[in-house]
């Protein structure tokens, strides 16, 4: 039996346009109005759920009010279509259903690759950021991913989602997520290409594995987005990449987002939720591989010291080390082939030096700059939190020189989460700038920042 019309202002237009009993040929008028959105493969189901309330993208709306209003002869406004106001990029809802997560995908990405360039990205929302963490927890598994669209979705098409999100994560690492241009091209590569692929036909085997490399795109645009300053776009993303990590029935990599999430959580000072996150995925990961359990400790360390609770963080960052130590026998997924003992000695440094413990802080920090070649951001990081220790422990002549380094290193890299450590490091240093050497390296600090803005 067919469900009952719920969307009744967009059943009136079609009677009015003669689409009433043709869905087919208005879905592919549809189609051929937005056929500089990318491929789009509408047909007469996708009508049948648009009248039964799935709400399309805004793209999608702004193409179905142009074909009605050519055959209806008069201009028809998107509101008119029945789909209700459009949501904002700040309101991440976590999505209840596939169908939902796919309809959700194609409107932010769409989105993303629009108005990149307009930077109204909005807030972060810890309460959303607790509604999906609990969603990605205790929502039941999801049925059959198996999908009937009008293009056929092979394992090897999937396998090149994971080179290119590979890819973009080579560049994230070296040169950081400041410009928009790399966001913009991955997000217009997700609205013409795995758009398209989510709404195609494959197997229940293949779609949870498309499932898993859509939620490790949009995880990796998210994490390029909160090291743009883009919190509430990141945010956003995360929320979908752990719904289609919940799809793909990856419960490793929805932790591992729902870390990411954590770790902007703490970036943003929002301490309390961001130790409910991480200790949610520690939960949700259940019996890890000992570097993804590191990884996690790791998390959870941070935020415990950014709110005072030196125990907790303590026994953090034994789990971790313990884990850590355990790797050579299990490695884990390859997106977790990251963390290495240079990250969890930065983990280290970040913890003790808000704890104020200093001296022993530093202690980390040889290990804190034993990364690999690639991993140029997370130096600069790195560098500049032992610059700001040692600032904050009263030892200026070597905050100083590791602070020249710093305005080396950052040369080629643009980050948000870079230029606030700056501005953490001139904060600590300008008390003291009388002194020449001090002035010297506030001014290579600036010049540096600068060149940065207009590089």
């Amino acid at each position: 039996m067919a469900r009952p019309v719920t969307n009744a202002a967009f059943e009136r237009l079609l009677l009015a346009a003669g689409y009433g009993n043709a869905h087919a040929a208005f879905a592919r008028q549809l189609n051929h109005a937005g056929r500089n959105e990318g491929a789009w493969r509408y047909d007469a189901a996708s009508v049948y759920w648009w009248l039964r309330g799935r709400r399309p993208g805004e793209h999608v709306q702004a193409a179905m009010a142009e074909t009605l209003a050519r055959k209806l002869g008069r201009s028809v406004g998107v509101m008119e279509l029945g789909f209700g106001a459009t949501e904002s990029i700040g309101e991440c809802a976590y999505p209840t259903s596939i169908d939902g997560a796919i309809d959700k995908a194609e409107q932010i990405w769409t989105r993303l690759a629009k108005h990149l360039n307009q930077q109204a990205s909005g807030t972060f929302d810890s309460g959303k950021a607790m509604e999906a963490a609990l969603g990605w927890r205790y929502d039941l598994p999801d049925g059959s991913t198996s999908r009937n669209g009008r293009q056929q979705v092979t394992s090897t098409d999937v396998q090149s989602l994971y080179a290119l999100a590979d890819h973009f994560t080579d560049l994230d690492r070296r040169h950081g997520s400041g410009s928009p241009h790399t966001r913009a091209v991955m997000a217009d590569f997700l609205v013409r290409q795995v758009a398209p692929m989510l709404r195609g036909t494959y197997t229940d085997a293949v779609g949870r594995d498309l499932m898993r490399a859509a939620a490790t795109l949009s995880g990796q645009l998210a994490y390029m987005s909160y090291d743009a300053g883009e919190h509430a776009t990141a945010q956003h993303h995360v929320t979908l990449g752990l719904r289609l990590a919940k799809a793909a029935g990856d419960r490793l990599y929805g932790a591992h987002l729902l870390a990411n999430l954590a770790t902007q959580a703490v970036f943003l000072g929002h301490a309390r939720e961001a130790a409910r996150l991480a200790e949610a995925a520690i939960d949700g990961a259940g019996q890890a591989p000992a570097a993804v359990i590191a990884r996690l400790h790791a998390t959870a360390a941070t935020a415990y010291a950014q709110s005072g609770e030196r125990r907790a963080c303590q026994i953090a960052l034994i789990r971790a080390e313990n884990a850590l130590d355990r790797t050579g026998d299990d490695p884990g997924p390859r997106w977790v082939g990251y963390f290495s003992p240079a990250h969890l000695a930065g983990a280290a440094l970040r913890c003790l030096s808000d704890l104020r413990l200093y001296k022993p802080a530093l202690r980390h920090a040889p290990d804190a700059l034993t990364l690999n070649s690639q991993n140029l951001r997370t130096r600069a990081l790195h560098t500049a939190l032992i610059a700001l220790t040692h600032a904050r422990g009263g030892e200026t002549d070597a905050a100083c020189n590791w602070s020249r380094r710093l305005a080396r290193q950052t040369d080629g890299i643009r980050s948000a989460r870079v230029q606030q450590r700056v501005r953490e490091l001139t904060a600590a240093l300008s008390p003291k700038q009388t002194s020449s050497q001090v002035a010297e390296v506030l001014h290579a600090l600036a010049a540096a920042s600068l060149e940065r803005e207009h590089g």
